[in-house]
């Protein structure tokens, strides 16, 4: 699916007019303690001229629907992704760049590998689940850049348990971090409507999302 996705949204055009920018000192960060060793820290409006970098994830990504086997056959899901190398994202992109080097130099990990999903409307979501990989390893960092429309962002801990949640968007940032993947699952549910909601996600580059295989999506 090369052609942009055709989506029923109305942008500020007070924020399209903003440079893209963040906030590399992380100066509102508030990290949120979790049990089992799980932490998240939160940042509001990270991401200023939010709006404009919304459209130019939109059009430089080449969307696709991904698969995933369940049971005794494979489903599409819910949702457009696109994964790249941080060193090999599209022209237009390089705001994406920048926040990669802050990420990674803040959180002492290469959080270099850039992908993104695409929430349409409020049908659009994702279940229950812990990143594939990074719930093998004892640790992880996970950070995630929110575009456009607030969608709630759950998170409850493996096995069961009382969930906690956020709303986030309009370049809100959020870093998942000690034993989160392994120890919490996160979800972002269906919603009765939403407008359209692009998360940009930073992962180290031993994370494979490509070859078909869907991304841990927020």
């Amino acid at each position: 699916m090369s052609a942009t996705p055709v989506i029923a949204r109305q942008p500020s055009l007070l924020d399209l007019d903003d440079g893209i920018t963040h906030d590399p000192s992380f100066a509102d960060v508030q990290r949120v303690r979790l049990d089992r060793g799980a932490w998240v820290d939160l940042s509001r409006g990270w991401v200023s001229g939010h709006e404009s970098l919304f459209e130019a994830v939109l059009e430089a990504a080449d969307w696709q629907v991904w698969t995933r086997p369940m049971f005794d056959k494979v489903v599409e899901q819910p949702r457009l992704s696109v994964s790249w190398s941080g060193s090999a994202l599209p022209p237009g992109l390089e705001p994406i760049k920048a926040m990669s080097a802050s990420l990674s130099a803040r959180y002492g990990v290469p959080l270099t590998r850039v992908s993104a999903n695409l929430y349409r409307d409020g049908s659009d979501s994702v279940a229950w689940h812990g990143d594939t990989h990074l719930r093998t390893l004892p640790t992880a960092t996970v950070a995630v850049v929110s575009l456009g429309h607030p969608r709630p962002f759950k998170m409850r801990p493996r096995g069961g348990g009382r969930s906690v949640g956020w709303s986030l968007g309009r370049g809100d940032l959020a870093v998942m971090g000690g034993t989160c993947q392994r120890t919490w699952q996160h979800a972002v549910p269906k919603v009765a409507r939403s407008g359209p909601r692009i998360c940009v996600m930073f992962r180290t580059e031993d994370w494979d999302g490509g070859g078909g295989r869907p991304p841990s999506a927020r």
